[in-house]
C-alpha cells in the first residue's frame, strides 16, 4: 500500500491572518524537518506589502533567531535592498521551507538542500502567507524558492528576470539569484557582479509594482 506523501496541509489554520498562520506553524509536524530544526522560522514583514521575497529555508542563524535572513545572506540581501531602493521594512520575507536542514560536521551545522518532497509539503504554508499578505509582486531568490512557487523543477538561467504571469499562485514572480549564492562565488569581483545584477533584479520587480518605487 503506497503511504501518501507528507504535508503541511492539516497544520494550516484556513483564511486565517499572519499572527495565526506564524503561531500554528510552530508546531508543524508536515515533514520530518520538525524534528532537525530548533523552531519554526516563519515568514516576517509588512501586512499587505506589495513585495514578497522568497528564499529558500532558514540557516543556523535564522534557525537560532527565528527570523528569516537575519544571517550573512540576510545582510547581503539587506544591502541589495538598500542599493535597489527598497526599504526592508516595507516588505515580507519568508522561505519556501520553514525548517532549518543540515547535518553535523565537527561542532558545526552544515547546511543541506531541501528535498523535493520537503519543498512540497511546506508549500501550504507559502500559499497560505500569499493569500493573507496579496502582495502584488513575488520575488523568488534561487531556485529552490521558485521550484516552490512554480510546482516544478527551474533553473535559474531559463527564468531569471521577469515579470512571469503564469505562477500558478496567481501573482506575478519575478526569479533572481539568492545571496548565500553570491557570497559562494570564489572571487571578489564575482560577487560584485552577481551582486549588481541581483540589484537590477531587485528594481525591475519594485519599478513594476510602481514605477516611481526604484531608481533606474
Amino acid at each position: 500500500m503506497r503511504v501518501p506523501p507528507r504535508t503541511a496541509a492539516p497544520h494550516v489554520p484556513p483564511a486565517a491572518g499572519i499572527d495565526a498562520l506564524r503561531a500554528a506553524a510552530a508546531t508543524c509536524k508536515g515533514c520530518e524537518l520538525h524534528a532537525r530544526g530548533t523552531q519554526t522560522v516563519f515568514g516576517q514583514g509588512a501586512r499587505g506589502a506589495a513585495l514578497m521575497f522568497v528564499g529558500e529555508q532558514p540557516g543556523d542563524r535564522e534557525d537560532l533567531a527565528g527570523r528569516p535572513f537575519v544571517g550573512p545572506a540576510g545582510q547581503l540581501l539587506d544591502a541589495a535592498l538598500a542599493r535597489a531602493g527598497i526599504e526592508r521594512r516595507a516588505v515580507y520575507v519568508t522561505n519556501a521551507v520553514k525548517h532549518f536542514k543540515w547535518e553535523p560536521r565537527g561542532p558545526r551545522r552544515i547546511h543541506q538542500a531541501p528535498s523535493a518532497g520537503e519543498i512540497a509539503a511546506c508549500r501550504p504554508w507559502l500559499e497560505a502567507e500569499v493569500r493573507a499578505i496579496q502582495p502584488r509582486v513575488i520575488v523568488c531568490l534561487g531556485v529552490t524558492a521558485a521550484r516552490a512557487i512554480f510546482g516544478r523543477a527551474v533553473r535559474l538561467g531559463d527564468l531569471r528576470g521577469g515579470p512571469h504571469g503564469d505562477s500558478p499562485l496567481g501573482v506575478p514572480v519575478f526569479v533572481t539569484i539568492h545571496p548565500s549564492a553570491i557570497l559562494r562565488l570564489p572571487e571578489r569581483t564575482l560577487q560584485d557582479a552577481e551582486l549588481a545584477r541581483l540589484v537590477e533584479d531587485l528594481r525591475a520587480a519594485a519599478r513594476s509594482v510602481s514605477p516611481e518605487a526604484a531608481p533606474s
